[in-house]
């Protein structure tokens, strides 16, 4: 799939597309865009924005202890400790005396200092930054790979439970009167939101994956008319914000996951003035 991936993007007309990680950067570009846009569609609604970017931060830790237990791919270890975190975040949300987002602010300060503390220990700090700004233009085959099976993941929560995940969003009390699953599917989707934070964060950096999760549902929520509409655009959003921000980024030598952000916030301002 990946080497016919390549013929066919070397047959682009433009100057990047013959190089061989702008090929890979720009799969990559086209994978992790809906899949962000798709759950940005839900952060958004639940008002999950605060939740998501505590998540984005404190995957940090997970990459810690991989390094600490001396994971040749610590992305299992991120992975892991980011469902931990979201049942954590979860439970906090729901029997804590504190409001809901002093609560996820309060482990969020914990969790991101303690990853901060034992990736600095040594000075060592410096070789992990890149996790911060991440680098979609380094990704592997293999990492394609992943988003790929992320994708279909995602496409397979849209088919079977988004209606019944707008549905307990949209008023749980109403939901929990049907018979729905309220706290199940609430710890479900925070379960799903973390996994994706934490398989793309490399690739993006965790300092903008909340943005490019929530602006283009916020986008399109400017424009829309209605929920088939409110999904579309915000993936139509996000794909063309990905490719211009990969491609303004190859010309102008910058961070591409920011660029695309940067994009991002122009389109969302543009939307503004046209808000129904």
């Amino acid at each position: 799939m990946i080497t016919f991936w390549s013929e066919l993007a070397g047959l682009l007309p433009f100057e990047w597309a013959h190089y061989g990680f702008m090929q890979n950067a720009l799969l990559a570009v086209l994978l992790v865009t809906p899949i962000l846009a798709l759950l940005g569609c839900l952060v958004v609604n639940n008002q999950m924005a605060f939740l998501s970017e505590a998540m984005g931060h404190s995957t940090l830790t997970g990459l810690a202890i991989g390094v600490l237990l001396g994971l040749r791919e610590p992305m299992a270890s991120v992975i892991g400790f980011a469902v931990v975190l979201g049942i954590l975040m979860f439970l906090m949300r729901r029997y804590s005396a504190a409001p809901p987002d002093t609560a996820i602010a309060l482990v969020m300060a914990c969790v991101v200092s303690l990853g901060v503390v034992l990736l600095s220990r040594g000075g060592g700090f410096a070789k992990f930054s890149s996790y911060l700004i991440g680098d979609i233009l380094t990704i592997s085959p293999r990492g394609i790979l992943g988003l790929a099976g992320l994708l279909v993941l995602i496409l397979l929560v849209w088919v079977f439970l988004f209606n019944s995940l707008f549905f307990v969003h949209l008023n749980r009390p109403l939901a929990a009167s049907r018979g729905f699953p309220v706290r199940r599917m609430e710890l479900f989707f925070t379960i799903l939101v973390a996994v994706v934070v934490a398989t793309a964060m490399p690739w993006v950096g965790l300092l903008v994956i909340n943005s490019m999760l929530i602006i283009p549902a916020a986008t399109s929520r400017n424009l829309a008319r209605n929920t088939r509409q409110y999904i579309l655009l915000a993936v139509i959003v996000g794909i063309l914000c990905g490719i211009l921000g990969l491609v303004s980024s190859f010309y102008w030598d910058t961070a591409t996951g920011a660029t695309i952000v940067l994009w991002s916030c122009g389109f969302y301002a543009i939307s503004a003035l046209f808000r129904r």
